[in-house]
């Protein structure tokens, strides 16, 4: 072979290399059965240096005769953070999270959950809105 067709077809190998290597890179396409796991971000996350760290569990506070048994529970978050909690009632009740004014009933012997972006900073009430009782203190920090 003269040495200008070894060039052509070592050059030719060296690409077909290379697009193969970036195919197996990507994935493939759509019909990929490559073994590489991608891993999607859970949407309560929070993404720090480009790694995603899980959203805390939510706090449950537990209303027994219209009061926090434990007293006034604190939930403390930074701002763009998930806030979540679970209140468990043994009465019927509204809760009323101040600032965000955020009302949803718990029915008796039941519990209400609550989920949203902490946008606010600030020091806010959640309060039984009936009797006008504070069961937790949401501090939203900057």
């Amino acid at each position: 072979m003269k040495t200008g067709t070894r060039w052509a077809v070592l050059g030719l190998v060296v690409v077909v290399a290379v697009v193969a290597f970036v195919i197996a890179q990507s994935g493939g396409g759509s019909n990929s059965s490559s073994k590489t796991a991608r891993v999607q971000a859970p949407a309560t996350g929070t993404a720090v240096n480009g790694t995603t760290t899980p959203a805390a569990a939510p706090k449950i506070i537990v209303v027994r005769n219209a009061k926090p048994v434990g007293g006034v529970q604190d939930i403390t978050v930074k701002k763009g953070d998930q806030v979540r909690f679970t209140v468990q009632s043994d009465s019927a009740q509204e809760i009323h999270v101040h600032g965000y004014d955020f009302h949803k009933n718990v029915p008796k012997n039941g519990s209400v959950s609550f989920s949203f972006p902490a946008k606010i900073d600030g020091g806010f009430v959640i309060e039984l809105e009936g009797p006008g009782q504070q069961i937790a203190a949401l501090k939203v920090q900057p």
